[in-house]
C-alpha cells in the first residue's frame, strides 16, 4: 500500500471514529449521566467500585481505576475515590485461575472484595466473557449493583447487569474508543456530583 493510499485509510477510520464520537453522545449521552449519578450515590455513601475486564477492556477497567484513585486532570484536585480492578493482580488472577477455573478469576475476588452496596462495573466489546458473567452473578448475590459497558448487541452481559451503556458497532477497536472516551465523561462527571459543582 502507498502512502497516498494509507494516508487515504487513515483518514477513513478517522472519519468513521468521528460519526460514532457524535453517535455515542446522542444516544448513550442520558444514560451516561444517569450512571455517573447512580455511581456518585454509591462512593457517596461510602461504598466501592469494583472493575472487570479481559484484554483491552481489562486496560480500560485499570484505567478507570486509576482515574478514581488519582484524579482525572490536573485542574481539579480532590480526594481519592475508592476502585479497584479486579483484573491487575497477577498473583490472585493465576492462583484463581490455577484452582478454579478462569472463568472464576473475577467472581472469586468479588466474592471476597464485594459488599452489599458496592457496585461492579464489567467492560467487554462482545458481552459473552464467562469470567465476567459469572462475576456478576456473584455481585447479585452479595447485594452489589451491576453495570456493563458494552459493545456489538450487549451480548449475555445485557441481560444479566441491571444497568449497560452499549455502544452497537462490530469493531473491537471502534468501541474501545468509545468505551474510554465513556470512561473518560464518567468519571468527570462523577467528580463534579461529589463537589457538588452541578
Amino acid at each position: 500500500m502507498k502512502l497516498d493510499e494509507r494516508l487515504l485509510h487513515l483518514k477513513k477510520l478517522a472519519d468513521e471514529g468521528a460519526i460514532l464520537r457524535k453517535s455515542t453522545v446522542e444516544t448513550l449521552g442520558k444514560g451516561i449521566i444517569e450512571l455517573a449519578a447512580v455511581i456518585s450515590g454509591v462512593l457517596g455513601s461510602g461504598k466501592k467500585l469494583l472493575l472487570a475486564g479481559n484484554g483491552g477492556s481489562a486496560a480500560d477497567a485499570s484505567h478507570f481505576a486509576g482515574e478514581m484513585i488519582v484524579r482525572l486532570s490536573a485542574e481539579r484536585n480532590r480526594q481519592s475515590l475508592p476502585a479497584i480492578a479486579l483484573n491487575t493482580d497477577s498473583t490472585i488472577l493465576t492462583a484463581a485461575a490455577n484452582d478454579y477455573g478462569f472463568e472464576n478469576v473475577f467472581s472469586r475476588q468479588v466474592e471476597g472484595l464485594g459488599q452489599r452496596g458496592d457496585m461492579l462495573l464489567v467492560i467487554s466489546t462482545s458481552g459473552n466473557s464467562l469470567n465476567l458473567l459469572k462475576a456478576v452473578q456473584t455481585a447479585k448475590k452479595r447485594g452489589l449493583l451491576t453495570t456493563g459497558l458494552l459493545g456489538s448487541d450487549g451480548g449475555k452481559l445485557l441481560k444479566a447487569v441491571d444497568r449497560s451503556l452499549v455502544v452497537p458497532h462490530p469493531s473491537t477497536q471502534r468501541v474501545q474508543e468509545e468505551h474510554i472516551f465513556i470512561i473518560h465523561m464518567l468519571v468527570e462527571l462523577i467528580e463534579s456530583d461529589l463537589l457538588n459543582e452541578r
